[in-house]
């Protein structure tokens, strides 16, 4: 049987003149003009460390018995590690996917594979991230962000149920379980997803091959974070088991809280193709249907931009993902006075606050409309 193909979609092309190709020739001039690099810098390779410090130093305190018969500093360190987990998925693991760490592409990928010691796969990372949400953001049907369970909807082009209605209250809880349903049962899912639209075939692995990798991935994973600590750390399993989920819960929710006001928001275009003589077709740019379908929040926020790896630059990612997160900050008034130049809306929440605020109003209207 032929493998199914992904149905692909085909953008309008920039054209000379475009405001793409202005906001490139500015951001280019701004690293040439002050003779800096694009990728990451001293201060990025320091929060690195930082970050990894924050989930991995809890751990060892935690495995050796420091918190035994304390509950309370014992959960701590979990409450701990699931900041560092978000430290490291939002700070470290996402800039080496993106190959910003260095040109050399051997250095981001031996970081990306920090994504397997926190308990995901790199290869269906690349793919849900890198190939579908950034080439098809808010397109429902590819953008796999936006595609999740049933329970939610996250695009006003999905069908809509009764409970829906209701989805702006529960939705957090699906949101602080997100990390923990990745690491246990989606990486699955998706492997064998991807292998029937031949997306696999890019990254140079066989089906069979990713199963088997994910599987010892897994066990890996399940093994230092449950079987460890159980152990060695002087506490029930059932203390250890509760530490677990306190973790994914935290970095399920905030991570959730930071991707999702980036993209479904009341502003947001959630533009569909048109097909024409069987071919599917956008009628704007990728780089003007990436503009009107992402938001930037809290700008002025050094601390949270910093912790977050810059998500909170979600426009400035999407049209540049090659460049370090270090910059977006520098950047942003580049592109934004490229956008408003060009006649395009530039969305912004002016603190992560009020983003995490509208994003629950779009999620009342999307199970209301």
């Amino acid at each position: 049987m032929a493998q199914e193909k992904l149905d692909t979609v085909r953008f309008a092309p920039r054209g000379i003149g475009s405001f793409y190709e202005s906001a490139i020739e500015k951001v280019n001039a701004y690293f040439r003009n002050n003779h800096i690099s694009p990728y990451a810098n001293t201060a990025m390779w320091i929060k690195s460390g930082v970050m990894m410090a924050l989930y991995f130093c809890p751990y060892v305190l935690m495995v050796t018995g420091y918190a035994a018969g304390n509950a309370w500093l014992f959960f701590g360190f979990w409450f701990l590690m699931g900041w560092g987990m978000i430290g490291i998925g939002a700070s470290v693991m996402h800039d080496a996917n993106h190959g910003t760490y260095s040109p050399n592409k051997k250095v981001n990928n031996f970081i990306s594979h920090i994504l397997e010691i926190i308990g995901g796969y790199t290869v269906t990372w690349r793919i849900q991230h890198n190939v579908l949400h950034h080439t098809y953001t808010n397109i429902a049907g590819l953008d796999e962000d936006i595609d999740s369970i049933v329970l939610l909807r996250l695009s006003p082009r999905q069908p809509r149920y009764w409970f829906h209605r209701y989805q702006y209250i529960y939705a957090w809880f699906f949101y602080a379980m997100m990390t923990l349903f990745w690491m246990t049962l989606k990486d699955y899912l998706q492997v064998v997803r991807y292998k029937q639209h031949d997306l696999l075939v890019k990254q140079k692995v066989s089906l069979s091959q990713a199963i088997w990798r994910i599987t010892w991935y897994k066990f890996f994973y399940y093994g230092y974070m449950l079987v460890l600590p159980i152990l060695f750390s002087g506490m029930p399993w059932y203390d250890v088991l509760f530490g677990f989920l306190i973790m994914h819960g935290t970095a399920g929710l905030f991570l959730s809280c930071v991707f999702q006001p980036s993209h479904v928001m009341v502003d947001s275009a959630f533009t569909l193709p048109v097909t024409t003589d069987g071919n599917k077709r956008m009628t704007d740019s990728w780089a003007v249907h990436e503009v009107v379908n992402t938001t930037d929040f809290a700008p002025d926020n050094r601390f949270l931009s910093w912790f977050i790896g810059g998500l909170n630059f979600q426009i400035e990612h999407h049209l540049f993902t090659g460049i370090c997160h270090v910059h977006y900050r520098k950047l942003s008034p580049i592109v934004r006075s490229v956008i408003t130049a060009f006649g395009l809306p530039y969305h912004t929440q002016p603190t992560f606050l009020r983003a995490v605020l509208e994003h629950a109003k779009m999620l009342k209207k999307l199970g209301r409309e």
